[in-house]
């Protein structure tokens, strides 16, 4: 079995029932039609299993071939299908050519099922010496009444002849085919006669297709898309031809069929870049993302939008509010990828309409019928705020719109909203008086802890005059209701009494809130015991939201419920708005220290809260009394030094960060949009010297740019050849009588091979197979065939392998041959081949939110402890940053300095959309007694959606951070 070739199969039929041959046999000889059926299913079956069923011929030719029944003739094609026809040699066994009569027979029978089920039959025959007496047969059905049976005729003369002596079977087929199609009207057998041209006579299929040009749009969709496969052949054969076929495309573009629409653009954006055919192919995507309901399509429509886009983007960007009406699907996914495509084409011409359709989009999600609208709404104000960080003029169209969802229940969505706010108030002076307004209306909507945070901040910061300080303090106030949240003594009493009267069914103040209160002893400062309440007002059952929130002060019920970190913020805005008051210097003294004592008031209340041993959930923690206690000192006038540090530095930090972060957009922008730079001594192409005759705007336009592709396409090329080269991996030594070496290319899902073996010896090597096996989650498509190689003769063998996940393999194998004069078979055992995790990574970018959401939602996590011989914590995380080819989202800014301590964010994104996030957190020790360096300590934590990815990249990180660090020598 060594020298054996795996056979081809045409079909597989699962077989769970073995049956044997003398039953077969038995079945078959009898008159029962079903029973021949059914032994004849049995038959083909245990052939395709690998069963030798010698026996069994005699009896098919006496009882089977004479048989009327359709369904056992179609069964006995399939057995002649499956039945070995050649002897160990090759040739043709004798008893072969009993069937010849019977399926000359059946190509002349009166019913036209049986002609076409045989004519199927023979093309997949390979047996040059059965096909050769039908020919004559074959040729006859061309001219049958029946489509069914021309169709398949065409279907066998072409594979006849794409046999090796084809040609010589039917010399004269193309003329034969050619004559059929041009006065064939059926649409099945036209499409397989353009096929079988388009395959063994392009001429003359290009012939037809120029001369039927005018009729094109009348052609089914069959006949169009077999069209477009000649065009793409022809063109691939003679680029220089291209031009002719373009009006043939765009006539195709206006097919009724959505197939045929979308091949005829992928067709014209392969094979032009003029921006009349990219704009063409656009619209016609655009149009089949509005027009195709289902999601798949326009998830595959918006790939190729996207493809346009990094290629052409000046031309796309005029299809932008096309892209956009792909909005109204309800996938969120579709949305996604249409937000992302139109983000990137947007321009100071557009950016007005496309601002208009997401304005209106965020106000339809205010519907509560709306399908994941808080989703939605977060991806829209996304949208919003890139839009107004690339151009700041539009923020006053929509900052005002947005703010209403600030109070939204989807606590993402609205940071996304704040964040917003917080952006433009620092861009853009003009509309800082509008949106505190706005600000101070929907403050007491928001429920959100991290939300009012955010919002405080915006208030204590940009609140500059006077009115805006002194509203924000009313608005502070009424936030955080009556002081003391925690009241002692008979007047606790009282307030409970009153919380129990205000409560009571039958009071009058049923409708408002009510105020409840939890007693407990308290020890007071002589040793005397106190009764302490902490009092909450809870909302009554008519007034309570849908949502469930309390209707109470927004900060009040926060601080009740154990925010003591949301009460550190409010008392430094208090700082903030009050040391502003004070330097205005437009409040009289006795008005400014009252408001100074009302904050004052305010931080005790809080501190009492915290202290108070279960009047919250949660206890204070000691940062936040710490921040408040120092606000404290403030108001009291007792840290008068640190008013610059609250009145400038808080902001000068802010505006900083954002300016860095403007900046880098704009380098990743200028980066993304680089194009190959023309070579000094390429040619100058002068478009209006072009010769014009006979040439359409188009043809010149396509011609033009394939110039240019060809003058700006050489350091693209040259660039691939160093690339390739840098992958290629050897897999047997030199003396071994095979030498092999393999170039590894990873594309997405799958990895392909490509083997290139010599035969280092003086004797002809026969069977040479090699034979791979995969670890890991990777599998091998198909088994390479045997080679026969002579003596110091070379062979490409290419494998291809599938990938399904972001996780490291192995492939690993050996090479086998036979040798002349060698009983056994030789091994030649290759190399290891580890594909790395690396090639399907790379770095990428994504927001800090972003990043943290994800952090908090990946469950799989590797902690790798930081074991280097790096001494500098800056070195460290460049190393990291170039092994594991991920992109520090941390600005530079943040990492500047010598603090021994350093924490940064990665990111990486994989080839199937897995995100990899990792935290580098390191710190260098102090140095030891003997005067020896500090080292580096602490952690890198990776985390992902998946466990491949986690862990394979925590084992790079540990093997690359041990590398040692090249040490340089002073001089003497």
């Amino acid at each position: 079995m060594a020298n054996s070739v795996e056979k081809s199969c045409t079909m597989l039929v699962y077989n769970d029932k073995q049956a044997s041959a003398t039953e077969i046999k038995e079945a078959l000889e009898g008159n029962d039609p079903l029973a021949k059926q059914a032994a004849m299913k049995k038959a083909v079956s245990l052939l395709l299993a690998g069963e030798q069923l010698p026996q069994l011929f005699i009896t098919i030719v006496r009882y089977v071939l004479p048989s009327e029944d359709h369904t056992v003739q179609k069964l006995l094609l399939l057995y002649l299908e499956a039945i070995e026809k050649t002897d160990s040699t090759g040739k043709l066994l004798p008893e072969m050519i009993l069937i010849c009569q019977n399926l000359r027979n059946n190509l002349q029978h009166p019913n036209e099922y049986i002609r076409g089920v045989t004519l199927r039959f023979l093309c997949r025959i390979k047996e040059e010496e059965i096909l050769e007496p039908l020919v004559p047969s074959i040729l006859a059905n061309l001219e049958h009444r029946h489509s069914y049976v021309r169709r398949n005729a065409v279907l066998a003369i072409n594979s006849i002849y794409k046999l090796p002596k084809g040609e010589l079977l039917l010399a004269d087929a193309p003329e034969t085919i050619e004559r059929l199609l041009r006065q064939e009207q059926d649409l099945s057998t036209r499409r397989n006669c353009l096929a079988m041209l388009t395959n063994h006579a392009t001429d003359r299929a290009i012939r037809y297709l120029l001369d039927s040009a005018d009729q094109l749009g009348t052609w089914g969709d069959l006949l169009q898309l077999s069209a477009l496969d000649l065009i793409r052949k022809a063109c691939r054969s003679s680029p220089a031809d291209k031009g002719k076929f373009i009006k043939t495309i765009l006539v195709l573009l206006q097919s009724p069929s959505p197939a045929v629409m979308y091949e005829c653009a992928v067709t014209l954006t392969s094979l032009s870049s003029a921006p009349s055919a990219v704009r063409a192919a656009a619209n016609c995507f655009c149009s089949l993302l509005v027009s195709h309901s289902d999601n798949n399509v326009k998830l595959i429509v918006l790939d190729r939008l996207q493809e346009l886009k990094e290629k052409h983007r000046e031309v796309m960007t005029d299809m932008v509010m096309d892209t956009l009406r792909a909005l109204a699907s309800p996938s969120l996914d579709i949305r996604k990828k249409t937000l992302d495509i139109s983000l990137e084409l947007i321009t100071a011409r557009n950016i007005d309409e496309v601002i208009s359709v997401l304005k209106k989009e965020v106000v339809k999600t205010q519907n509560k019928e709306y399908d994941k609208a808080g989703e939605y709404r977060q991806m829209l104000v996304q949208a919003i705020h890139s839009c107004a960080v690339k151009f700041p003029e539009v923020a006053g169209n929509v900052v005002h719109v947005l703010m209403d969802f600030l109070g939204d229940s989807n606590t993402a969505s609205a940071l996304d909203v704040i964040f917003f706010v917080r952006e433009i108030m620092e861009t853009n002076a003009r509309l800082r008086p509008s949106v505190l307004e706005r600000l101070h209306t929907v403050f007491y909507q928001i429920r959100s802890s991290r939300v009012v945070s955010c919002a405080l901040w915006i208030m204590g910061e940009y609140c500059a005059s006077t009115p805006e300080i002194l509203a924000a303090l009313a608005t502070l106030k009424e936030s955080l209701g009556p002081v003391p949240f925690l009241v002692e003594g008979a007047e606790g009493e009282e307030a409970a009494a009153g919380g129990s009267a205000g409560g009571a069914p039958g009071g009058s103040s049923s409708a408002g809130p009510a105020a409840v209160g939890s007693k407990r002893p308290a020890v007071l400062a002589d040793g005397t015991y106190a009764t302490q309440v902490a009092v909450a007002e809870l909302p009554s059952a008519a007034s309570a939201p849908a949502t469930g929130a309390g209707s109470g002060p927004n900060l009040r019920t926060l601080l009740l419920a154990g925010d003591f970190f949301l009460g550190g913020v409010v008392a430094g805005t208090q700082v903030k708005l009050l040391l502003r008051l004070a330097g205005l210097k437009e409040v009289p003294a006795a008005q400014l220290n009252a408001r100074f004592a009302e904050a004052m008031q305010y931080v005790v209340a809080a501190l009492r809260l915290g202290e108070s041993a279960g009047a919250t959930p949660t206890p204070m923690d000691a940062d936040s009394r710490d921040r408040m206690m120092l606000c404290l000192r403030v108001l009291a006038g007792q840290d008068s030094w640190s008013n610059s540090v609250w009145l400038e530095d808080c902001r000068r930090a802010f505006s900083s960060l954002t300016s860095e972060k403007q900046r880098e957009i704009s380098a990743r922008t200028a980066r993304e949009e680089a194009r190959a730079a023309v070579q000094p001594d390429d040619l100058i192409d002068f478009q209006v010297l072009k010769n014009r005759k006979g040439l359409s705007q188009l043809e010149v336009e396509d011609e033009v740019t394939s110039d240019l592709a060809r003058a700006t396409g050489y350091t693209e090329a040259a660039a691939a050849a160093s690339s390739r080269l840098n992958r290629v991996l050897q897999l047997t030594g030199l003396s071994d009588p095979v030498y092999a070496e393999a170039v590894v290319t990873v594309h997405q899902y799958d990895i392909v091979l490509d083997v290139t073996v010599t035969n280092r010896t003086s004797e002809t090597m026969q069977a040479l197979c090699l034979e791979l096996a995969t670890m890991g989650d990777l599998k091998l498509v198909e088994r390479p065939q045997n080679y026969t190689l002579a003596p110091g003769d070379t062979k490409l063998i290419r494998a291809n392998i599938k990938v399904s996940s972001t996780e490291t393999g192995v492939i690993f194998g050996n090479i086998v041959y036979e040798g002349t004069g060698y009983a056994e078979r030789s091994v030649v055992v290759l190399n290891d081949i580890h594909i790395d995790i690396m090639d399907y990574i790379s770095p990428a970018f994504c927001p800090d939110v972003q990043f943290r959401n994800m952090w908090a939602e990946f469950e799989w996590e590797n902690k790798v402890a930081v074991a280097t011989t790096f001494s500098d914590v800056a070195p460290f995380l460049q190393h990291i940053v170039a092994t594991t080819n991920m992109k520090c989202l941390t600005p530079p800014s943040a990492l500047e300095g010598e603090c021994g301590y350093l924490a940064a964010n990665l990111y990486a994104k994989s080839v199937f959309g897995e995100d990899a996030l990792v935290n580098v957190s390191v710190e260098k020790t102090l140095p030891a007694a003997g005067g020896e360096a500090g080292r580096l300590v602490g952690y890198i934590r990776i985390r992902s959606k998946t466990q491949g990815i986690a862990l394979s990249l925590g084992d790079k990180i540990t093997l690359m951070q041990k590398v040692p660090v090249p040490t340089t020598t002073a001089a003497a």
